[in-house]
């Protein structure tokens, strides 16, 4: 009778230690890895000397990046990009110094998106063009041929681009 319960007993410590080691299944969790990109066209430019390739801002489009940097005010920026034209850096100035970040220079034409998109991996990213260039540069990034370019007098255009985990997702705000 003792061996039978002895069987018994280790039968079901046998059980017990079985069941335990089932349990121990362990599920590793990451976050993801979220870029956000928003893209504006510079703020409205004085029109007065049509032969001027780079003019500066008018008093509206002063007014208007003021604006910006208080749209741009609540979120972590981590970098800003900007063309080399005096009113797309007239535009970023007021955000860069609110966040206290250096611009810099990018070329539409020469920009590799690949490398901009891993070399702004997990950031927040502020990005002013252009009519045309603003546009194209949200096609690149979403890897779809979406939006046209924004009219010559629209310069409250807010493009937003989230890449989560390689996966994007695209809004167009309207900001007058």
């Amino acid at each position: 009778m003792n061996t039978i319960k002895t069987l018994i007993i280790a039968s079901f410590f046998i059980v017990f230690i079985n069941c335990k080691e089932d349990q121990k299944i362990t599920i590793e969790v990451t976050d993801p890895v979220i870029s956000t990109f928003y893209f504006i066209r510079h703020a409205e430019k004085d029109r007065s000397d049509l032969d001027n390739d780079d003019p500066e801002l008018n008093q509206d489009g002063l007014g208007r990046a003021v604006r910006w940097a208080e749209v741009m005010d609540p979120i972590e920026l981590d970098a800003i990009y900007t063309t080399d034209y005096e009113r797309t850096s007239m535009t970023a100035a007021p955000t860069a110094i609110k966040k206290d970040l250096t611009v810099q220079y990018y070329n539409p034409q020469d920009i590799n998106i690949e490398e901009f998109k891993a070399n702004n991996m997990g950031s927040n990213v502020l990005v002013v063009g252009h009519s045309n260039t603003t546009p194209d540069f949200v096609n690149k990034m979403i890897d779809i041929e979406k939006y046209e370019a924004i009219d010559d007098y629209n310069n409250g255009s807010l493009f937003i681009v989230r890449i989560i985990d390689g996966v994007s997702t695209d809004i167009r705000l309207q900001i007058n």
